[in-house]
């Protein structure tokens, strides 16, 4: 048997989480560093399988596994990357060690032990960052349908306790308060995802019950299920395909977040300290889009089609909505959660645009959007830290304090509104434009989401960074070394992708095509308006014809 990499890439990040709890409690200090250790085995580890991965090879998944697990109601351990998959478990590994760097001192200790401010477990918050790495990475690869749903829900536990156990110690109101805010957020999140969750089961049942009924043997497997399909071995009924979309959709659009199910971000984000709000937008919530092209687009075809509609319709809602209630933001992490859920809007766009450009511009936006956010998130937690509060009014002048700390500030924004140069501009210029080239009226509205990003960056970094002085900043430090060493690589990345994004592009195309031909979707081909002029209709139509026929 060969070496399986890809649960190596999951198993190496469970492994540090049991070991990283299982330290004693006076073993802080040792808890974090073997936790980054662990975290840095698992990046090197998806290296390998980046680049293991051949982008021109024939077939939909690489370096797959697979075993019987539960056979009698066909369950299997199966694994398999595509570049997409590829591209998201690197941009995972990537941001966790940022994450447990930024993070380093989030569970330490309260400086004062009473009945109403206790000790934080060092250990259980980089055990349980380490335990959603695992289980993300792990959905990323699953290509058997119940084995993937096992970890899109079981995430939700871990990342349930970093909400409500580890929360934001910024703000004024005292311990209790802040507690129960963030144990509100926690469960929110936590009901939110669970219910969406619950009626994905029902349709991964339903999904079952088809291919038992039509192939004699029932079947969770991806591969098998699409193969049947194209086979006109499985024939999913028009009705029936559509229900089981829309049990699917409905549970990632929940994860994703799309309005009007977007409500649980604002506050766990808000709620969570800046590397667990990183960790919810960058790396959970991806899980969400990322499904909607594995699973969604590719065991649903049909209904696929039959949903881009109204699917786009919510996906620019979300642009427009989140946009707007960001430049109303007074609280600066709820500025950056609802700019996400605008983001999130159009990574969905480019999925449902059911163009190349409009897919492949989504895949790069989850990359680019994870690197940007991470950036602008956590250079605000390092703000907060240093203010202890999350209000924008409570700043101002911090760059005549801190240049650098406002300087990556606003290279994070100016990544946030899209900037020209900076990575997510390329991913959102080709949302834009596969959208456009199906659906012009959506693609020409959605524009305005750029507008609005613009604005709410800008006023953001006006109203924190220039002006006069006030006087709790006066003395505020600039950024240490251990956060820049978090801060430098991202602000690179984004420089780096933002002028040469051809690796992604080459990573995800193939496995872009591939969904596009599941779904039966082309390009739309271009047309050629040609002025009849004075020699008549019929000879500017004849013109016409003939353009048209040249561009087929």
């Amino acid at each position: 048997m060969s070496f399986p990499l890809l649960t190596a890439v999951a198993a190496v990040p469970a492994v540090g989480a049991i070991a990283t709890a299982a330290l004693p409690a006076a073993k802080r200090t040792a808890a974090k560093w073997l936790a980054l250790v662990f975290s840095l085995l698992t990046f090197a580890l998806a290296l390998v399988v980046a680049f293991r991965f051949d982008p021109g090879a024939k077939g939909p998944f690489q370096l797959t596994e697979s075993h019987a697990w539960i056979s009698d109601f066909g369950v299997r351990y199966e694994l398999g990357v595509d570049g997409i998959a590829v591209a998201l478990i690197a941009l995972t590994t990537l941001l966790i060690p940022f994450i447990i760097l930024a993070g380093w001192h989030d569970a330490d200790p309260l400086e004062e032990a009473t009945p109403n401010r206790r000790w934080r477990p060092t250990q259980g918050f980089f055990a349980l960052i380490l335990a959603v790495e695992a289980m993300v990475v792990l959905s990323f690869e699953a290509t058997d349908v119940f084995l993937f749903y096992i970890f899109f829900e079981a995430m939700l536990i871990p990342m349930y306790f970093l909400i409500g156990g580890f929360g934001d110690r910024a703000g004024g109101d005292g311990e209790d308060q802040a507690a129960s805010r963030r144990s509100y957020a926690a469960v929110k999140f936590l009901l939110y995802n669970l219910a969406g969750g619950l009626i994905m089961l029902a349709a991964v049942i339903g999904l079952y019950a088809v291919t038992a009924d039509q192939l004699g043997t029932g079947t969770f497997s991806l591969q098998q299920i699409v193969e049947a399909r194209a086979a006109g071995k499985l024939d999913i009924g028009t009705g029936t395909e559509r229900l089981l979309f829309l049990g699917f959709f409905f549970a990632f659009a929940v994860k994703a977040p799309l309005w009007p199910l977007h409500t649980w971000l604002p506050g766990a984000m808000g709620e969570s300290t800046a590397p667990v709000a990183v960790l919810i937008t960058a790396v959970v919530d991806k899980v969400g889009t990322f499904a909607m092209l594995r699973f969604c687009l590719q065991l649903f075809p049909e209904a696929s089609s039959w949903a881009t509609p109204a699917i786009l319709v919510l996906a620019l809602i979300s642009v427009l909505y989140g946009a707007l209630l960001a430049v109303a933001q007074r609280d600066i992490k709820r500025l950056i959660a609802y700019a996400s859920i605008s983001h999130f809007g159009f990574i969905i766009l480019g999925i449902f645009a059911m163009t190349s450009q409009g897919q492949s511009g989504a895949t790069l936006y989850m990359v680019n959007h994870g690197i940007s956010t991470a950036a602008l998130m956590l250079v605000a937690g390092f703000l907060i830290s240093r203010r202890g509060s999350r209000l924008i009014a409570d700043y101002g002048g911090v760059q005549k304090v801190a240049p650098v700390l406002a300087g990556t500030f606003l290279i994070g924004g100016l990544a946030t509104l899209s900037l020209p140069g900076l990575a997510p501009f390329v991913s959102e210029f080709l949302v834009l434009v596969g959208t456009f080239s199906r659906y012009p009226v959506i693609g020409i509205i959605a524009t305005l989401g750029i507008v609005l990003a613009a604005l709410y960056v800008l006023v953001l970094y006006q109203r924190t960074m220039t002006g006069p002085v006030k006087t709790e900043v006066r003395s505020m430090p600039d950024l240490r070394v251990r956060e820049l060493l978090v801060v430098a690589p991202l602000v690179a990345l984004l420089l780096f992708l933002g002028v040469y994004p051809k690796p992604l592009t080459d990573l995800v195309n193939p496995a872009v095509g591939h969904t596009l031909s599941v779904v039966d979707k082309k390009d739309p081909k271009p047309t050629v308006q040609v002025d009849a002029g004075p020699g008549g209709g019929r000879a500017g139509q004849a013109v016409h014809d003939q353009d048209r026929e040249a561009a087929k």
